[in-house]
């Protein structure tokens, strides 16, 4: 490096002019670092914005991919779920599903869900043999207050209970009639009390699940919590479909039928 030193100046002088010149050049350094420093943050969010959109579209291609791949199950007529405890779940949509999932998907071991108000869909555990435990049982108890009517009007309880295949009867009591998707309970119910406890989220095949917060939560890695609000299904639906991809109908089959908002 060379010092030109000026001659008409004291060496006091000129070292002033060189710490001046030192003390810009650090300035200049400094600025440039900046500036450095905010073109690489820049770059590494357009990065991260490039990798989260190719990451989004690769799995909306395998979420595509597995539904053309993947036969609906038989339980995806109705409503359904995965407890936590990794028990199947199904429940009616209406009148003619209560009646078939009671009469033709009800076996000798499994469980059954109502709650004593009308318009509550009936909830089957599919037990296998298994018997389920105080978690799955209130995760059902919460699903059977979810999707019916007491969810629609804004309650934050109904009682429900739930008791033994053969305690359930399409026989009616004399003078009575029995109208489809109803049943005769008799004999002893538990009673369980529920909370409007929701969740919807995407399994790893891509479904769409709805059902209790700790079951979503056990199978699905994304998920949004669901309250009652103000948001109709279909409007809902929409804000799933952005989240999770699916097809909107099917997502708007899962949902439960009263008005919805998202838990922040």
């Amino acid at each position: 490096m060379k010092i030109i030193i000026n001659p008409k100046l004291s060496v006091e002088q000129n070292a002033q002019t060189y710490f001046e010149k030192a003390k810009q050049a650090r300035k200049k350094l400094e600025g440039a670092r900046k500036a450095l420093d905010i073109s690489l943050k820049k770059r590494e969010a357009e990065l991260k914005d490039k990798e989260d959109k190719l990451e989004k579209i690769k799995t909306e291609h395998e979420i595509l991919a597995a539904k053309q791949r993947r036969k609906p199950e038989w339980y995806e007529k109705f409503r359904w779920f995965f407890s936590s405890e990794g028990f199947l779940v199904i429940g009616g949509r209406d009148a003619t599903t209560n009646e078939i999932v009671v009469k033709k998907h009800t076996d000798r071991h499994d469980i059954v869900f109502h709650t004593d108000m009308a318009g509550s869909p009936f909830f089957i555990v599919k037990t296998d043999g298994k018997e389920p435990g105080e978690q799955t049982l209130q995760e059902v108890a919460d699903a059977t207050l979810c999707f019916s009517r007491a969810w629609k009007m804004g309650l934050g309880t109904t009682p429900t209970f739930w008791v033994r295949p053969e305690q359930v009867s399409k026989e009616a009591n004399p003078g009575e009639y029995m109208p489809k998707g109803a049943f005769m309970i008799r004999g002893k119910t538990n009673y369980i009390t529920p909370l409007p406890n929701c969740a919807v989220g995407a399994l790893d095949d891509g479904r769409i699940m709805c059902a209790p917060v700790s079951a979503v939560k056990k199978h699905c890695k994304r998920y949004l919590i669901l309250v009652q609000g103000r948001k109709r299904p279909s409007e809902m639906a929409k804000t799933v479909k952005k989240k999770f991809g699916g097809e909107l109908d099917e997502i708007i089959k899962v949902l439960p039928s009263g008005e919805l908002e998202i838990k922040e």
